[in-house]
């Protein structure tokens, strides 16, 4: 395709892509950045809404396609190098990023202690599971099992950060879960699934996790009585409902550990150290 002469002025980098910062159009506060190739900057120059470009999808994305929180582009500018574009918008909602803040640069590292840290300075507009609402697994579910892992849900849409990763690493993901577990230990109990779980307390985790464990049991032996060949579709369901309830056994034991301040990392790096071990010795060992 012949790109038009100002795209020709632009110096994308290997895989054709070339970094994206949306800045507020009235306060100038930097709201998110994102990846743009040609198509994705000349839909944004046509139709003066942000449109980007998602590396793990491989496809393009308008911004807010789920969110319903749009962008309205005044002005794109370039930098000296031609490698850097800033699009001044307008964010419909007023909320950039997909965890229901103004903009997705709301951590600020303190330099005042002995040690820097980083502060959560912007609080939630709206609840992720407000936002991001899906309708898949709300069939006969109880009430308080309708906004699991959506509750502190990651989408493409809304979330550099996601697209950053590949789908097939999943520690940057189980990262994201414990800072937003960690965040809703700190937030209204009335404002998201897992701070009403916080609210309570640790007995209530664990009947969670107790619950889902069971209907993770029943989902395996739904699975295991399906037949592919005589039902495709019924198989499927039943594969389907085996992920999402192991899904949901996993999510509560991380809030879990959250309750008390363990991240995900400690399971990871306890899994590897059994890595390679026998399970016979290892138990033997625990025992001894």
């Amino acid at each position: 395709m012949t790109l038009p002469a100002w795209l020709t002025a632009i110096s994308f980098n290997a895989d054709g892509l070339i970094p994206a910062i949306a800045q507020d159009h009235q306060s100038g506060r930097i709201l998110m950045m994102a990846w743009m190739n040609a198509e994705a900057l000349q839909l944004t120059a046509e139709t003066q809404t942000a449109v980007y470009f998602s590396r793990s999808r491989a496809k393009l994305w308008h911004k807010g396609e789920t969110s319903g929180h749009t962008q309205q582009v005044h002005d794109i500018h370039l930098d000296c190098d031609a490698d850097v574009i800033v699009l001044s918008v307008t964010q419909v909602g007023g909320i950039a990023c997909h965890t229901g803040r103004e903009s997705c640069f709301y951590q600020r590292l303190d330099l005042s202690g002995q040690t820097p840290e980083w502060q959560t300075v912007d609080k939630v507009l709206k609840d992720p599971a407000d936002i991001y609402n899906s309708d898949k697994h709300s069939s006969n579910k109880p009430a308080d099992s309708d906004h699991k892992i959506e509750d502190v849900s990651l989408t493409d849409d809304d979330n550099i950060k996601a697209d950053s990763t590949t789908k097939t690493d999943n520690v940057p993901i189980l990262q994201q879960l414990d800072r937003a577990l960690a965040e809703r230990k700190h937030a209204d109990a009335d404002s998201s699934y897992v701070a009403s779980l916080y609210a309570k307390g640790l007995n209530k985790i664990l009947e969670k996790v107790g619950e889902e464990a069971t209907e993770s049991i029943i989902a395996a032996k739904d699975f295991a009585s399906s037949n592919e060949q005589t039902d495709k579709a019924q198989y499927d369901a039943a594969r389907d409902e085996l992920i999402y309830e192991v899904a949901d056994v996993w999510f509560h034991t991380l809030v879990g550990l959250a309750w008390f301040d363990i991240e995900s990392d400690a399971v990871l790096n306890e899994l590897g150290r059994r890595f390679g071990l026998s399970g016979i010795d290892e138990k033997a060992a625990r025992q001894s």
